[in-house]
């Protein structure tokens, strides 16, 4: 069956209050009388606008589950300073015969999800990275509340519940993990979508030089008193239509030339708040999302790479 979000022009006007809601700017109820109000005329029902909205992540799924070519676990951490532990789906290449020769030692990739926690697109995304030769290890902040609960809505009604620091301290904690881990290379970077961004930005100027690289997707900036910090190398992607993170990025440039920090920033035109999101058709652009997965792969691959002679 062709997917409800294919057979219907979404108003550009029902996607922004889409973002104001799963941003918890509005309620969900504000959310469906506005739909109802503003954009349910004949022929474009309520229904059918939420339904094109929401996430399908069938139709997201880029690498399956059970692809041949990666080895998938769910690894739960000690995280001492955040909630205790924190779980996540940690992804690597498979190896075809380990027996023969010594494992190679690969570069790590933090995948960082959204405010709803551990959904399937980011673990489609995690699989995405492992067939990139990283391993990835995606988080989920909900861990101490029951884990991501199969629905984007409760799913940030739970992440509101969260210590912002113990979260914080949770995603710091995974840095470390995969930096330590016998099968890295001694090399993290991190990305990671909205709330995501933001984070990955934020541990840049925590983890310091113990991060190599950052691609923050539609992500907030750090304070800019904490840009001094930062050592890794920094990727900024934004969609030219989220006006509010559009006008604060010259800022956060501004902090990262004047603290002489590697950094590229990207304006993807005719892309709103989660262009990258393919779960989400009416937010997804296809040609932005692969040029900016483009840019990400090869931005890791240049500074996380160990240099051989």
């Amino acid at each position: 069956m062709q997917h409800t979000a294919e057979k219907i022009k979404i108003p550009a006007e029902a996607v922004e209050l889409y973002t104001q809601f799963i941003h918890g700017e509005i309620s969900r109820r504000d959310f469906m009388d506005a739909v109802s109000r503003r954009f349910a005329v004949a022929g474009l029902t309520t229904a059918a606008i939420v339904e094109a909205l929401m996430p399908n992540y069938a139709l997201g799924q880029q690498v399956r589950k059970d692809d041949e070519r990666i080895k998938a676990t769910y690894e739960t951490i000690p995280s001492p300073n955040g909630n205790g532990y924190i779980k996540g789906y940690f992804v690597r290449p498979f190896s075809q015969d380990t027996r023969t020769q010594a494992p190679t030692k690969l570069p790590t990739v933090l995948v960082i999800h959204e405010n709803r926690g551990l959904n399937p697109h980011t673990e489609d995304v995690a699989r995405r990275f492992a067939l990139e030769n990283f391993m990835a290890f995606a988080p989920d902040a909900l861990t101490t509340v029951g884990g991501y609960p199969g629905d984007d809505y409760k799913g940030g009604q739970l992440f509101a519940k969260i210590d912002a620091t113990k979260r914080t301290a949770d995603f710091v904690a995974s840095a470390q993990w995969l930096k330590a881990h016998p099968l890295s290379n001694g090399r993290v970077a991190v990305t990671g979508f909205c709330f995501g961004g933001g984070m990955s930005n934020n541990l840049a100027t925590l983890l310091g030089a113990d991060l190599a690289a950052a691609a923050p997707f539609y992500g907030g900036a750090p304070p800019a008193a904490e840009v001094a910090k930062i050592k890794a190398a920094i990727l900024v992607h934004h969609g030219a239509l989220d006006k509010a993170l559009v006008d604060a990025y010259p800022a956060y440039e501004a902090a990262l030339k004047q603290n002489n920090v590697t950094h590229e920033g990207h304006i993807y035109p005719s892309s709103v708040h989660g262009f990258f999101n393919d779960a989400t058709p009416e937010r997804y652009n296809k040609v932005a999302a692969e040029e900016a997965w483009g840019r990400t792969i090869a931005w890791f691959n240049k500074y996380t790479r160990v240099a051989t002679s």
